[in-house]
Formats: C-alpha cells, sequence, structure tokens
C-alpha cells in the first residue's frame, strides 16, 4: 500500500507512529517518500541531541548499535556487523549515501548491514553521510569505544565525536607518550574514561585535557596538575587522597578564573579521609547558607547512557565560593570519600534569590 493514496494530514499520522528504525528503511522506497519523512518529522528530528554508534556488548563479535539515547529507553535505528565470509543471498540491497551495501533484519528485527573488514571505513562513512542528510546536520553523533591503542579502528567523520574506555590491561605496556600521539590523530574527544597509573601525564596542550567529560583514575599528585590544565565541562577523578592543601588550591585558582573556565561538575573519590570535612568547613573563602534556609539543587542532564559511563549527581550543599570574574557560584560538598563542585550559571546575587 502507498502512502500517496492518503491525504497529508493521515500520511503524517502514519509516520508519526513509526520507529526511526522503520522510518530509517522506509526512506529508501523513493526519493519522494524520503522527503516526505524529513518534512513530516521535522520537530522530531529537530529534537535529536545526539546519535550513538555503541559497541554491542553482545555476543557477536565487532558488531555496533546506532541508536538515539533517551529515557526510559533507546530509539534505535540500525545494527552494523563486520563480516568476513561471501554474502549470503537472504540480504537485501540498499543504496547508502551513494554506496551499495547489504542488509537484513537483526535478531532485535533492526535493520543491520553487514561489512567486510577491508571495506567498513568507506561503508560507515556512507551510513554517517546518509544520517546527517536523514536527520540533519546539526545532529552530533558520538562514537562509543572500548580502545586498544593502534590496534583499533577510529573513524575521521565530521559532526562525529569519540567516547572512549580504556582496556585496563594495556597501560602497562603503552605509555604516556603513545596516548599522545593517539589523542592527536582523533577527531574531537566527547567522552574519556582512563587508568592513568604513570608517574607523568600529559602535556599542557594535549587533546586529552580537551575532552568534554573525563573519567580518571590516576595518582594523588598528579590530581592538581589534571585540574590545572583541565579544558572541559565534567571529570570524575578517583585518586588515594585528596588532602585539604589540595583542595583550597583548586578553589583558589577557579575563584580568581585561572583554571577551568568551562566547567560544570568536578567529582573527586578518594580513599575515606574523615578531616577533610571539618578542614574545608574552616577554609578561607568558603561562605555558607543559613541552615534554616532551603538550599537549592545543582542539577545537569543525564547526558551518557552506556553503563560504564558516569553522570553527575544533584548536590544540595549550604557552602559555595564565588567566581571574581563573572561572580558565578560554585556549591561544594565534602561527604565521605567524595568531593562535588558543581558550577551554577547563575551570579552570587541570583542564586542567594533562589533560596527561601
Amino acid at each position: 500500500m502507498s502512502l500517496s493514496i492518503f491525504p497529508y494530514v493521515v500520511q503524517k499520522e502514519i509516520l508519526d507512529n513509526m520507529t526511526t528504525s522503520n522510518l530509517f528503511l522506509l526512506s529508501f522506497i523513493s526519493k519522494n517518500t524520503k522527503k516526505l519523512i524529513k518534512s513530516s518529522q521535522a520537530k522530531r528530528f529537530k529534537s535529536i541531541n545526539h546519535i550513538v554508534y555503541a559497541d554491542s556488548f553482545s555476543d557477536l563479535k565487532d558488531s555496533r548499535k546506532v541508536y538515539i539515547p533517551c529515557m526510559p529507553k533507546s530509539d534505535y535505528i540500525m545494527e552494523l556487523f563486520e563480516r568476513r565470509k561471501e554474502t549470503e543471498n537472504n540480504y537485501f540491497q540498499l543504496n547508502v549515501g551513494g554506496k551499495t551495501m547489504n542488509f537484513r533484519l537483526s535478531a532485535q528485527n533492526l535493520p543491520g548491514t553487514y561489512l567486510h573488514p577491508c571495506d567498513k571505513e568507506s561503508a560507515i562513512e556512507s551510513v554517517h553521510k546518509y544520517f546527517l542528510d536523514f536527520f540533519g546536520d546539526t545532529v552530533e553523533h558520538q562514537w562509543y569505544q572500548w580502545i586498544s591503542y593502534d590496534r583499533d579502528f577510529i573513524p575521521h567523520l565530521p559532526k562525529l565525536s569519540l567516547c572512549l574506555t580504556f582496556f585496563p590491561q594495556s597501560y602497562r605496556t603503552i605509555d604516556v607518550e603513545s596516548l599522545e600521539k593517539f589523542f592527536d590523530l582523533s577527531p574531537v574527544l566527547k567522552r574519556m574514561n582512563l587508568l592513568l597509573y604513570s608517574s607523568d601525564l600529559f602535556r599542557p596542550e594535549s587533546k586529552f585535557y580537551q575532552a568534554e567529560s573525563v573519567y580518571v583514575k590516576l595518582y594523588s599528585e598528579n590530581v592538581p596538575t589534571f585540574l590545572r590544565h583541565f579544558q572541559g565541562r565534567q571529570a570524575f577523578l578517583r585518586c588515594s587522597n585528596f588532602t585539604i592543601l589540595k583542595l583550597k588550591e583548586f578553589m583558589n585558582r577557579w575563584r580568581s578564573g585561572e583554571v577551568c573556565q568551562k566547567l560544570e561538575y568536578l567529582q573527586v573519590r578518594f580513599d575515606l579521609d574523615g578531616t577533610l570535612q571539618n578542614q574545608f568547613l574552616n577554609a578561607s573563602g568558603v561562605k555558607r547558607i543559613d541552615a534554616t534556609k532551603k538550599l537549592p539543587t545543582h542539577t545537569l542532564p543525564r547526558e551518557f547512557q552506556q553503563p560504564h559511563c558516569m553522570n553527575p549527581d544533584p548536590i544540595t550543599s549550604s557552602t559555595y565560593i564565588v567566581r571574581e570574574t563573572d561572580y558565578r557560584v560554585a556549591s561544594i560538598s565534602v561527604q565521605g570519600d567524595k568531593i562535588r563542585f558543581g558550577v551554577w550559571k547563575e551570579t552570587e546575587e541570583e542564586f542567594l534569590r533562589m533560596v527561601e
């Protein structure tokens, strides 16, 4: 049955109730059908913040799922599989971004394309090109990957950023200099999970410090250096100990506008130290809200759906500091084995108006 026999309002109603994976498949019927989907679903597609290419963590090696992350359940579009044998007869072919590719429905009833290793790079480029045209070139695309350095395939495509997790067993054989070279050759770094058990750190201009969000386990003595050079929005650090001197140094540098100008959220987790909280409360420059007032809660949206990716926790705290350059406020919580630091968009005057 053709959609064209129905009036536009009915066509739109039908398309509104289709899954994204089915819209993707339907778009290959004709140029007019693709044009109809794009126009009728413009508002829906405009609401897409980003599209994820993620390891599927299934028993199928070299498989990857492509989806739109949303709550409570992600919206899956298609799957990518690597094949080394010749194509069987039960595939159907589609022209994706100018390239003929083999498809069949996966076990999850998603359109799946099967890529030969020698052709993988150009095939993924074609899929990416098709998505940019179909969903719009303002949508960000994120490539999630568990990495083992130079052995891994990393696509270099427009509007594509990387979310990388490094294999722990590699850290004993790969040094910081090797990582530097890897980062230099990589596209934009969106998210990074890394165990950095080395006395050396990256050079100040390294792309490592430019990642928007990082989760790093590192030696305690390297924490101040990391915080001096980090240029991203969110950082989750794990170390063995974190002294009041390190905390004071960071607060003073942030307050003066010297470091972390783009920072939204910082969490430092360390071995439990019962003295740090009391020392922090007595630190100079720390302001307090009257305990009788209702405290505002600092929150940030959940950006990463992968189970191994951390997201900011809400911060409700009576203690805060103010940045001298723009008077913006940062709420600070020191509880148990965690320090949490959340930067508000509001100035101190605006922040205090939220306090009841």
